[in-house]
């Protein structure tokens, strides 16, 4: 999702690399969820989510569904994100302790809180986000260790496909009819979310071969 804002109202001011070190570590959170609270809409899931989920939870695309997920609009796109539930609106994966049932395969955006992703030209860099996390003795860490993503210069380099790809769609789009546009969005969501993946949860690298052939597929059958 785009965001039309200045940096300067919402970051410390600094960009920063996999190898860096940023004052990000809430400490293990100490039993806070805020973050996981009245999220709305926002925390989008990529294909990388997605077979993470399903694979770590040994359920399908349709089983997430029922409760755990939904689907919206997104510059023009339909895309799965992380469902609120209950009156508190917490996120559905949050358990009765305040703590994350899913955190050794969450999403990429729980991962990267609070730090966000900048995007360039041909690459991204990385900013922290200074009004968004309610701890305020926050401790520096490395960026990577942070994330804790195996191979995490495979996993930037999908992140960044990913993102070109959605700008392509949306570009497309614009040239679209309405009907078209429905197309396009069922197809991409069967292509990269509904259809299952062969990978397990323990091969990254058999993840993103997958993608990249569908990714292909998709290049040479609509042009995008």
């Amino acid at each position: 999702m785009k965001r039309n804002i200045d940096m300067k109202d919402i970051s410390d001011g600094n960009l920063y690399m996999a190898n860096d070190m940023v004052k990000a570590d809430c400490q293990d959170c100490k039993g806070c969820s805020a973050c996981c609270r009245g999220m709305g809409e926002s925390i989008q899931l990529d294909p990388y989510d997605i077979w993470q989920l399903c694979d770590g939870l040994d359920v399908t695309f349709d089983e997430l569904m029922q409760g755990k997920i939904a689907l919206g609009v997104v510059d023009g796109m339909i895309l799965p994100h992380l469902d609120m539930d209950g009156e508190k609106k917490c996120c559905s994966f949050l358990n009765e302790e305040g703590r994350c049932s899913i955190h050794a395969f969450r999403p990429g955006i729980c991962r990267l809180f609070p730090l966000g992703r900048f995007y360039e030209e041909d690459d991204f860099k990385y900013f922290l986000q200074i009004h968004e996390c309610k701890k305020k003795d926050r401790m520096k860490v490395k960026v990577k260790k942070w994330l804790g993503i195996a191979n995490l210069k495979a996993y930037e380099s999908y992140i960044f496909s990913w993102h070109s790809f959605m700008k392509k769609c949306e570009e497309a789009m614009g040239q679209l009819s309405e009907e078209e546009m429905k197309i396009l969005q069922l197809f991409v969501l069967r292509t990269f979310y509904q259809t299952p993946y062969e990978a397990k949860l323990s091969d990254g690298e058999a993840f993103y071969r997958e993608y990249e052939s569908r990714r292909e597929m998709v290049r040479v059958k609509l042009g995008i």
